[in-house]
């Protein structure tokens, strides 16, 4: 708990000084510099969060780089409601969800190239060596969730956003999620993981 709680201010720390300098250019008039730092320092994590959530690296792709020109176009507005980390992983949410639904998907319509597809290339291109193409048991167990479950375990386990972060993340369309009925979700979605593991035998 300890070793969890360190983690988790030092998290913190950086989340604030990376926000301190975007805000600080978005500030200076400077929306490029400030897109651009926003992405490099939160893309790679971002990245495996859709990689996690969309189970395909062509639809993982095209959602990151949704995200990249959502984020590039929206950060000058940008309020500061809630944490840039946590805007940022609502845009990426949006984008998965909107790759899932949208015509522009299934017409495999691409983004036009601008500077935000351009980063966004950079961070896939150098991190793409390092997807795993084995996924170990849990991972196997993962892909039978739905992408609301996935998205859930995702924000919750490997990126260790709060409860309050994960129901603003998850929030879209005008939809409140309540932190409360994630929590309660989470504890049904674990038991159902532990059941599929002794069903399969994972636990022997």
């Amino acid at each position: 708990m300890e070793n969890e709680n360190r983690m988790e201010n030092e998290n913190r720390a950086g989340e604030e000084s990376l926000q301190d300098t975007v805000q600080r250019l978005v500030d200076a008039g400077d929306a490029s510099g400030a897109a651009t730092q926003a992405l490099l320092a939160l893309g790679p994590e971002i990245l495996r969060f859709l990689r996690s959530v969309l189970r395909d690296e062509e639809d993982a792709a095209d959602a990151f780089s949704h995200f990249s020109e959502r984020l590039w176009r929206g950060l000058p507005s940008f309020r500061g409601q809630s944490s840039l980390r946590t805007w940022a992983f609502r845009i990426a949410w949006n984008s998965a969800l909107s790759l899932r639904n949208d015509a522009w998907h299934r017409r495999g319509q691409r983004f036009a190239t601008g500077e935000a597809s351009q980063i966004a290339e950079t961070i896939r291109t150098k991190t793409v060596v390092r997807v795993e193409r084995q996924r170990d048991a849990l991972e196997k167990l993962r892909q039978a969730l739905s992408q609301e479950d996935q998205s859930l375990l995702a924000l919750r386990l490997d990126r260790g956003f709060s409860w309050e972060e994960v129901a603003d993340i998850l929030s879209s369309g005008g939809q409140r999620v309540q932190p409360l009925a994630l929590m309660k979700r989470f504890e049904r979605l674990k038991k159902r993981l532990a059941e599929l593991v002794q069903k399969q035998g994972l636990d022997e």
